[in-house]
């Protein structure tokens, strides 16, 4: 990916110098899904079930200064991507989301987190947190490696702020909290593939626009696509991947999705709720 020399973001709040938030009140859920998360990515994750961790102060090393200025141009990126996207597409005017670095540990709107359990959005303020040696994890413990692969992270979680923005978001919050635990992790999922598609479209006008793509960098945001589908991450942790559990889509589908947003640049081609089979 073309990066290096443009322009970065000005809604970058990097807290990893600075310590994290402490996190508590897990539930057994919470708890279960920890272990899980652990258990397959070999971290350990004792102290956040012995009742919270603090993020590290550790001074920040050349590669974690060189992913954060990364990010920041891949934020800038979508920024004046959807700033024009969304208004012509969704008579939406485009409000930019802040990216939250942190270590280890941080505190949202959305409740405490651990970077055990990956990057996020938080509607309630509006910001998407990252851990940045969740790239590292990505590409040593699931093979799914490079730039790309972690610009097409970030664009994905921005997705989830496009959904915020049209109303999406918090329809389908409560139409999960209306329904079976079944149906409601396939409202996950659509909104998970939908929010795949965005990237997808992100990455379209990013290539129109500024010329980013490098050869191999669809490749790369296919194979980060596939290390997190539900049916990899199950089937990698040595459990049989079981479908009414997923809330995010299989390896195929999110990697189906992603392509479509690229191929058509079309928020009208990702409405993952209007198809009967994802």
């Amino acid at each position: 990916m073309k990066w290096r020399g443009r322009r970065g973001s000005g809604n970058i709040e990097d807290r990893r110098s600075s310590g994290g938030a402490r996190i508590g009140g897990l539930g057994a859920g919470g708890v279960l899904i920890v272990l899980a998360i652990g258990y397959f990515f070999n971290i350990d994750v004792s102290p956040l079930l012995n009742g919270g961790s603090q993020g590290s102060s550790a001074p920040l090393s050349q590669r974690d200064e060189e992913w954060g200025q990364f990010v920041s141009v891949v934020l800038a990126d979508t920024e004046e991507i959807w700033a024009d996207t969304l208004p012509a597409q969704a008579q939406r005017q485009y409000v930019d989301p802040s990216l939250v670095l942190f270590r280890g540990a941080v505190q949202s709107a959305c409740g405490g987190a651990s970077s055990a359990m990956g990057p996020f959005y938080c509607p309630g303020d509006q910001k998407i947190y990252l851990d940045t040696d969740f790239f590292d994890m990505m590409a040593e413990r699931m093979g799914a490696g490079g730039d790309f692969a972690a610009a097409y992270v970030v664009a994905h979680e921005v997705g989830h702020h496009v959904q915020n923005l049209t109303g999406v978001l918090g329809a389908v919050n409560r139409a999960r909290q209306q329904q079976s635990e079944t149906r409601a992790n396939e409202i996950s999922v659509r909104a998970e593939l939908q929010a795949d598609c965005y990237a997808g479209i992100w990455a379209r006008r990013a290539q129109d626009r500024f010329g980013t793509l490098e050869e191999g960098d669809i490749d790369e945001a296919l194979g980060a696509a596939h290390a997190v589908g539900d049916d990899v991450i199950q089937a990698s942790a040595g459990t049989t991947p079981m479908p009414d559990s997923f809330t995010h889509g299989t390896a195929a589908q999110r990697q189906d999705w992603f392509i479509r947003g690229f191929r058509s640049g079309e928020m009208g081609q990702c409405d993952t709720f209007a198809v009967s089979e994802p």
